[in-house]
This record gives C-alpha cells, sequence and structure tokens, in this order.
C-alpha cells in the first residue's frame, strides 16, 4: 500500500470553522480519488507496520473539510477484525432521530486535527439513524450505535466548523459524567 499525500489542517486553521457545503453528483474524478486516498490513509493508520513506518496517528474518520474541502463527505474506516475494515463514505448526512441516552468515550475523543492531548468528556448519543447519500447519490439510511454513533457525530460537527474541543466543559471538563455512559 502506498500511503496517499494528504494534507490534514490543524485545529489552528481557520478553514476547520467553515460551514460545508451540500455535494451534488455525479461526483468528480476529483472528489472521488479524495474518498480513496482517504480510506487508504486511515486503514494504513490503523495498521502497526505502516503507523510505525509513516509516523502516522491512528485515525477512524475524517472530513474533506480537515483537507481544505468544504464539502458535505466524510469517510469512517472501522476495524471490524485484525486488518479487516469496513468503509463508511457518507455524503450529504442528515440525523432522522437520535436516542435520549448520552455517553461519552472513556479515554476521551482525539481527532487528527487536533495534535495535542485534551482531556474532558464529549457527550455523544448513544444511537442515531441518519439519511445520507452514498458515492453514487443514491439515497440511504443507516441506523448506528456505540462508538460508530460517536465517529459520525463527531465527523458531522466538522461539517458544521466544530471540533470535539468546542464540546468540553472548558471550566468542567467532566461535567455531567454522571449522567452518561462511558465505553
Amino acid at each position: 500500500m502506498k500511503l496517499p499525500d494528504l494534507k490534514i489542517l490543524d485545529e489552528k486553521e481557520k478553514t476547520l470553522r467553515l460551514k460545508s457545503h451540500e455535494v451534488s453528483f455525479p461526483l468528480s474524478k476529483e472528489d472521488k480519488k479524495t474518498i480513496n486516498d482517504i480510506i487508504t490513509y486511515l486503514t494504513m493508520s490503523q495498521i502497526k507496520k505502516y503507523y510505525e513506518k509513516y509516523n502516522l496517528r491512528p485515525g477512524m474518520g475524517l472530513a474533506f473539510i480537515q483537507l481544505g474541502i468544504p464539502k458535505n463527505i466524510f469517510i469512517i474506516v472501522e476495524e471490524v477484525d485484525d486488518e479487516v475494515f469496513e468503509n463508511y463514505v457518507i455524503i450529504n448526512p442528515k440525523i432522522i432521530s437520535h436516542s435520549e441516552e448520552l455517553i461519552y468515550v472513556g479515554e476521551g475523543e482525539g481527532c487528527l486535527s487536533v495534535n495535542r492531548e485534551v482531556t474532558g468528556i464529549v457527550p455523544r448519543y448513544a444511537r442515531m439513524t441518519i439519511s445520507y447519500q452514498d458515492i453514487d447519490g443514491n439515497q440511504k439510511q443507516i441506523r448506528v450505535r456505540e462508538d460508530i454513533s460517536v465517529a459520525f457525530q463527531h465527523e458531522m460537527d466538522h461539517l458544521n466548523g466544530i471540533l470535539f474541543i468546542d464540546k468540553i466543559d472548558k471550566n468542567d471538563p467532566f461535567k455531567n459524567k454522571d449522567k452518561m455512559r462511558e465505553i
């Protein structure tokens, strides 16, 4: 596998705060290439021999805006078994419904655009149903739960110019922890 040359923006970049735009179909060749490059990058970042060789931070999601492209597209690459991955290519997502139950990631959320340790909890819905379009523009619906629900919400926030660090209470980073379930 060859590592794609992606320039992931750092949290200091103002571009990350832009709201992304609806995507029209058919996708351009450039957008399709970017999607494939992101899938390859995220996959390699989760495989030890590659993340060690290329000094990558492991990541499971990336939104186009993190590359400076303000389009409503994000990719999630989930390792479902040892070096076996499921890819989610999500275009123009909308939340249809969500659980009342809130969860948070015990060890904290991370982001390929935030290159520092951040402590605190980010409240997320335990379950969500999303409508979206696939790479061919077909309308789809998906129900996500637990860690994939967290990943979807994290990436959907990017599409709205929001970083996970914005959702941590500055004065009380573990606020309402007892009202949520840790995953």
